[in-house]
């Protein structure tokens, strides 16, 4: 008797066949993609040719105007044309008399302004998320965000206005005070202003942090007892603390930039003790004295001073985060 095998069907495909299939997918989508920016190349050209050739002439062209400060910079010569005397102006910037004063004041008032500006914003976003009425939260929102679309000769000409001798201020408490003449009131005026015309706004990335903050966590720790301030430091900030560290790193990565505008629409003769910072003297020295080498070795120092704080204050963030990381066991 003929003996019948059954033919039972064999799954062929192991694990490997599976990854191989997987990567040969993982190809043909990159294949249809190239070959759809191929198809509408002149779509992608047509928006992103004329942004990135403005970055390649106004950023990366300019980079080139750094050489002025190892020359003597002779504008008929032009930057090739002119001799070459190394670090002669940043000796010259380093050992002038005006060199302390200047960067001491460029400190104090980026380190006072991040001291006191960096927390305001995180603060009015938890008080905003704590209002129950849209209404009245969309009138306070209105009026904190208003302030940041003054220009800043605008809100310098209405602080000089209010601060004046004849001012609201002075009328209020009846006295006749030029605060504007006082060195020892300059860096308050100036870092109060600016906490008043941009807390309002740089607060909105923080209550759109908050909004994804865990309903749940807030109503357990509700039931569990906890305060308005537990709810706070225990489930409102871990839900902001990755953007108010990356916050923090750009805050301090351009602590030495301050704008000058402010700073020389608000500084007088009586005031130059304090007023006087890095960009109003690169400006001066500069644009109004024409020492072109000297005013741009100031500002390349500046520059190179704010690269630097940025990689440290990068560096310690991320160790922090590894530490606390191993420490939670992660």
């Amino acid at each position: 008797m003929r003996q019948v095998e059954t033919a039972i069907p064999i799954k062929k495909e192991s694990l490997g066949g599976k990854f191989l299939r997987g990567q040969k997918g993982g190809k043909s989508s990159l294949v249809k993609k190239i070959n759809y920016v191929k198809r509408n190349y002149q779509l992608y050209l047509f928006f992103t040719l004329p942004p990135l050739l403005l970055l390649i002439i106004f950023k990366y062209i300019p980079i080139g105007g750094i050489l002025i400060a190892f020359e003597d910079y002779n504008p008929i010569a032009g930057i090739l044309g002119s001799d070459w005397v190394g670090f002669k102006h940043f000796q010259r910037f380093l050992s002038s008399p005006d060199f302390m004063n200047l960067l001491m004041n460029t400190l104090k008032l980026s380190v006072y302004g991040l001291l006191w500006g960096f927390p305001i914003p995180i603060i009015l976003a938890l008080l905003l998320t704590r209002v129950k009425s849209e209404r009245i939260k969309k009138v306070i929102q209105l009026v904190i965000y208003a302030p940041n679309f003054i220009s800043v000769i605008v809100i310098s000409g209405m602080i000089i206005l209010f601060l004046s001798p004849v001012g609201p201020i002075n009328q209020a408490f009846g006295t006749a005070i030029n605060f504007m003449t006082k060195p020892e009131a300059f860096r308050t005026i100036y870092i109060a202003s600016g906490i008043w015309q941009g807390a309002g706004w740089a607060s909105i990335i923080y209550t759109a942090a908050l909004s994804n903050a865990s309903k749940e966590l807030t109503e357990a720790a509700v039931i569990d007892g906890a305060n308005i301030f537990q709810q706070i430091w225990n489930v409102d900030i871990p839900a902001i603390k990755p953007i108010m560290v990356i916050q923090f790193i750009l805050s301090m990565g351009g602590i030495m930039s301050i704008g000058f505008e402010k700073a020389l629409a608000l500084q007088t003769s009586l005031n130059l003790p304090t007023s006087e910072i890095l960009a109003t003297y690169t400006y001066k020295m500069g644009l109004q004295l024409g020492d072109y080498s000297f005013s741009t070795a100031v500002g390349l120092f500046n520059a190179v001073i704010n690269v630097i704080l940025l990689v440290v204050v990068n560096t310690s963030v991320k160790r922090l985060n590894k530490d606390e990381e191993e420490a939670l066991g992660l």
